[in-house]
């Protein structure tokens, strides 16, 4: 009988977890590592592959839209370079830290020993300052993939890269060209000098925030009433532009990534939201994009128009460009203050017009969980609720089940929250083109496990904006104090996320795929790592435990994480069930 691996015994044993590094090695920069004019980190990334693959984590510079701020450089470049994988190889990857603080890395979306998984105080003790980290894994899946610290906000500074595992036997789908777009947010500031400022006060860098004689369609009343809750209906996202610039694979939207082609090829883009904050609503004009998987899991294709992806989310297409020489890729931040650029390109330093920015969306009543059970689909807020809202703030907590905690860490409840699933996510309800929705999801192969879940488990998204105070049931997130999550070794449970904020949070649970609850037949529930939960809403997933181990729960928003909005699953090993 194989002895189960604790976190408690874990940690303790952090030192015989670390390898030693030559004193040469050592110091608090890239050193040779970093590449470009000046020293600067490089923007885009190489491949590496192999059995055996050796990371750097160390800072620098970086320059973006001729903006200079600091970094953290996976192997000299953001993103870190491309790690390519097969199906069924066993893989150790060495990892070295020459920052002057403990850094990480997790490997999003990876079924693994739960002590690889990368996640410092729940799974391993991270790595410290001039050591190297061992992960040792067989690699059970494939698909596209990403990985990124765990470590205090180093993922707002660059430390983050994308991942290809390919199918045991190879790729199963025909393509032309395979490209990566990974997404993220590039920031001069400090994002531990972000994270004071949004406790200060959550909004402070929302640049789109109402006055009595702005373009927003709202009415004397309305604007009474969404005061007397002290929120705000542009209150889409924390941060944007001009705080954030917008990155594709490391470039602003006018430093030329281009991918080429030629007319009639199908092309594969595998596309990724690394950033730290963003919502991206994607969209390739004059050109249909055909969805073949998320989260690296395939599904039935279905063609579309534009989709939301939500930080830590992966899309698959396929797209087969035409006759035009050129088409914008477009990922506009879903507030719409700014966007990432590429382009398809029939040959190099061929441009089509870029886009303006669509007008910017605004939360409704229903997005507040106050439809009282109509779905919410009009950009403009509906009309007030029968109820008296002088001093609620909409938190009558009445409505909350007795194991959320009440307190300070609650300014808001959802009043009537209902599944969106059918949902395309703000600022894509009113266009008149195909928009994804979770519903329309399908898997291509059918689940294995298809037992009716043994039990419900509900669990509420919560929050304070005003406070920037982040939750689970109202209680924020200590790994000292903190009890787990628990599931039976290979538990069936049906999990059901109700959000009480007014923000949409993309949730990421580790070590596990989970099925999306979108009305689908058992089997052909999409199975997915991370799912967004919109506004005033909920959304469930079914689950089969049975991965053994300590893993982290999360919104994988940056902040909100780092505010409190995470939790530890702790799923039984199959002896402990006996």
């Amino acid at each position: 009988m194989t002895t189960p691996v604790s976190r408690r015994s874990l940690l303790a044993g952090a030192g015989s977890a670390l390898l030693a590094t030559p004193a040469w090695a050592l110091g608090h920069s890239m050193h040779g590592a970093l590449r470009g004019d000046g020293g600067l980190i490089h923007a885009g990334f190489d491949t590496v592959s192999g059995a055996v693959i050796d990371l750097t984590i160390g800072s620098g510079q970086r320059l973006v839209e001729g903006r200079r701020g600091s970094g953290v450089a996976v192997n000299g470049s953001v993103p870190g370079p491309l790690i390519r994988l097969t199906e069924g190889q066993k893989v150790r990857l060495n990892v070295t830290n020459t920052l002057d603080v403990d850094s990480s890395i997790h490997w999003h979306g990876f079924m693994l020993p739960f002590q690889y998984d990368g996640v410092p105080g729940i799974s391993f003790p991270g790595i410290r300052p001039g050591a190297t980290f061992a992960y040792e894994f067989p690699v059970r899946q494939s698909g596209t993939y990403w990985y990124h610290s765990h470590s205090g906000l180093q993922e707002q500074s660059g430390h983050y890269g994308p991942i290809i595992i390919t199918p045991r036997g190879g790729e199963p789908i025909a393509v032309d060209r395979d490209y990566i777009l990974l997404l993220s947010d590039f920031t001069t500031l400090d994002p531990h000098f972000i994270m004071k400022r949004l406790r200060a006060g959550g909004g402070y860098f929302n640049y789109r925030q109402n006055t009595w004689t702005d373009r927003y369609p709202l009415s004397a009343e309305e604007r009474r009433m969404w005061g007397r809750m002290r929120m705000m209906p542009t209150d889409i996202a924390d941060i944007g532009a001009p705080t954030y610039t917008f990155l594709a694979n490391g470039r602003g939207p006018s430093e030329g990534l281009e991918y080429l082609f030629r007319a009639g090829e199908r092309v594969r883009l595998r596309i990724i939201n690394g950033s730290a904050q963003t919502f991206f609503n994607v969209r390739i004009p004059g050109l249909a994009m055909q969805v073949i998987a998320t989260d690296g899991q395939p599904v039935r294709p279905v063609e579309v128009d534009e989709f939301q992806i939500g930080t830590a989310e992966t899309y698959d297409v396929i797209v087969e460009p035409g006759s035009a020489t050129a088409y914008t890729i477009v990922a506009e931040s879903m507030e719409r203050s700014g966007m990432a650029i590429a382009t398809l390109a029939s040959a190099p330093g061929l441009r089509a017009a870029v886009p303006a920015l669509r007008d910017p969306p605004v939360l409704t009543m229903g997005d507040m969980g106050m439809n009282h059970g109509a779905p919410s689909g009009s950009a403009k807020p509906n009309a007030a609720p029968s109820m008296a809202m002088d001093g609620m703030k909409m938190r009558d907590t009445n409505l909350l089940p007795p194991d959320v905690a009440i307190g300070p860490g609650i300014d808001m409840v959802a009043m009537a929250p209902v599944d969106k699933m059918g949902d395309p996510g703000l600022g894509l309800r009113d266009v008149s083109h195909r928009v994804l929705t979770y519903h329309m999801l399908a898997a291509r192969d059918p689940q294995p496990d298809v037992r009716e879940p043994t039990r419900l488990l509900e669990l509420h998204l919560t929050g304070n904006m005003e406070r920037y105070m982040w939750s689970f049931d109202g209680r924020m997130y200590s790994a000292v104090s903190e009890v787990p999550i628990r599931f039976a070794w290979n538990e069936r449970v049906r999990v059901k996320l109700v959000n009480d904020t007014m923000m949409a949070h993309p949730i990421h649970l580790h070590g596990m795929f989970f099925e999306l609850v979108n009305g689908q037949s058992a089997a052909l529930q999409p199975r997915k790592h991370t799912m967004i939960v919109q506004p005033g809403a909920s959304a469930q997933f079914d689950l089969t435990a049975n991965e053994p181990g300590d893993w982290a729960f999360h919104c994988h928003l940056l902040y909100h994480m780092h505010g409190g909005m995470m939790q530890t699953v702790t799923v039984m090993a199959p002896e402990q069930a006996a």
